[in-house]
């Protein structure tokens, strides 16, 4: 997928949620709808499979991010909704497994950060939507929230330690009644630790 496909598809599902909350007037009721619905029209009839169709779902997620932050709303209150609506949407259209929690809980934590929100409060909502969706994806509440703790922190991994920091403190409470356990040891890229170092005068 070209960049500039990659912006049109952001731009399409920012524009389709953005239509469908200013038009239901009730951007909490209807987020999680509009989002599920966004998700599938993009997905319905297409021939992507595997990590193309998993990137047509982050874009999308990216656009639903950037969709809730033109209308006023805060995207980590809407995480949860988010989440939850993106499962949904994958699910009709049988495309949804922990991996899916996992890349749309990194694109929730990655458009926050673009858009001035909050990091720590979007991985909050993006474990919180997983557990509400655990039934769905036929996996424990354990699981979900892990797989979702999981993306979420290598996204705050891209952004800079601060976000990690952030991210991982939250992430160490129960979040709705769940105790968030990593399975696998989160290690930045070695870009990321290369670039998202804290700038400190060097010892003499």
């Amino acid at each position: 997928m070209t960049d500039r496909e990659t912006k049109n598809l952001v731009a399409e599902a920012k524009d389709h949620l953005v239509e469908a909350i200013r038009g239901m007037g009730d951007i909490t009721g209807a987020l999680a709808d509009a989002v599920s619905n966004t998700v599938v029209h993009t997905l319905k009839g297409t021939r992507a499979v595997g990590g193309e169709l998993l990137g047509l779902v982050v874009h999308t997620v990216s656009g639903a991010v950037h969709g809730v932050a033109e209308v006023g709303g805060e995207v980590g209150s809407a995480a949860q909704s988010i989440m939850v609506g993106t499962i949904r949407g994958t699910r009709m259209v049988g495309t949804t497994s922990v991996e899916t929690v996992a890349m749309t809980a990194s694109a929730l934590v990655k458009g926050a950060a673009d858009v001035g929100g909050n990091v720590a409060d979007t991985a909050k909502g993006a474990v919180k939507g997983a557990i509400a969706s655990a039934r769905d994806l036929g996996v424990s509440t354990e699981d979900a929230a892990a797989a979702a703790a999981s993306g979420a922190l290598q996204a705050a991994g891209d952004i800079g330690t601060t976000a990690v920091s952030e991210v991982r403190n939250v992430l160490t409470k129960s979040i709705d009644g769940v105790k968030v356990v990593l399975k696998e040891p989160f290690m930045p890229s070695r870009s990321t630790r290369n670039h998202a170092t804290d700038h400190r005068a060097p010892r003499s």
